[in-house]
């Protein structure tokens, strides 16, 4: 055996080990991170004029690729389901699963990727120049902590504009499932909207609207933690943006999953 190959051999449970160091200081980084903007969201005078505004940016830029997207996926949904019901002779449950599917899993993770990639990128790309400008170090100069001045804001309007987002996923969903299902597919909309009512309960729309405001936050606080300590040079900050959105899509995702799991065992799905 090669002598380099043995060294690589020999040396692999320490790169796995100083890999594994490594993602826990960027997730107990990224805790505090969160955790410190939030400690300071009680003084609203001093980050109110920058939540209007960042709400109004994240709003701006996701509403029409949110609606873009949600649509089709509403419609593609209602094809494929209203084929498999057609087969089964069921097709007035349509409209039910799509409503249930676009409720509960598919609008608050849609909006939670548009906030992400859309939205996100653009954060992290901002604090990431102010990082390589030492604006953030400039403003520690002055006595004022960068997180609770640009960070609080950003969690926050990313956490509202998430919710508002959700709704609009929502509608559009339904509303090109309906195109597609009641006047491509002759289901009469009486039938697409009866069965609604009895799959979904008032707690899946609570929970809904909650897992995108959690969304939200996460999406931003990853996005702000990355700009604020990516590398400097314009190299340096591409990279944090590439690694907020993966980042933040693996966080979501399993937030997802732990939370629609607890809410499965407190509140069973109705039949």
């Amino acid at each position: 055996m090669a002598p380099s190959l043995v060294t690589g051999l020999a040396r692999a449970p320490d790169l796995a080990r100083r890999r594994v160091e490594r993602a826990l200081d960027e997730t107990g980084l990224l805790c505090v991170t969160f955790l410190e903007g939030l400690r300071r969201t009680w003084d609203l005078r001093r980050w109110w004029g920058e939540f209007i505004e960042q709400c109004w940016f994240l709003a701006r830029v996701t509403s029409l690729p949110v609606m873009l997207i949600a649509i089709p996926l509403g419609a593609t949904i209602s094809l494929q389901v209203g084929d498999i019901a057609r087969q089964l002779g069921a097709q007035s449950g349509t409209g039910a699963l799509l409503v249930a599917a676009m409720i509960q899993q598919v609008a608050p993770l849609a909006a939670a990727l548009l906030v992400s990639g859309v939205g996100g990128s653009a954060i992290t790309s901002d604090m990431g120049a102010r990082n390589i400008r030492d604006e953030l170090a400039a403003l520690e100069v002055m006595g004022i902590n960068p997180v609770h001045r640009l960070v609080t804001p950003r969690l926050w309007a990313a956490s509202t504009v998430s919710a508002l987002l959700c709704s609009v996923v929502i509608l559009a969903g339904v509303l090109g499932g309906y195109y597609f299902n009641v006047v491509q597919q002759g289901v009469s909309p009486g039938a697409f909207f009866d069965g609604a009512t009895t799959l979904l309960q008032f707690s899946d729309l609570a929970v809904t609207l909650f897992k995108a405001w959690v969304f939200g936050f996460i999406a931003a606080a990853v996005a702000c933690h990355m700009g604020m300590n990516c590398d400097y040079g314009p190299v340096g900050v591409g990279r944090a943006v590439n690694r907020a959105v993966v980042v933040t899509s693996i966080v979501v995702f399993t937030a997802n999953y732990v939370i629609t799991m607890i809410y499965q065992v407190l509140f069973p799905p109705r039949f």
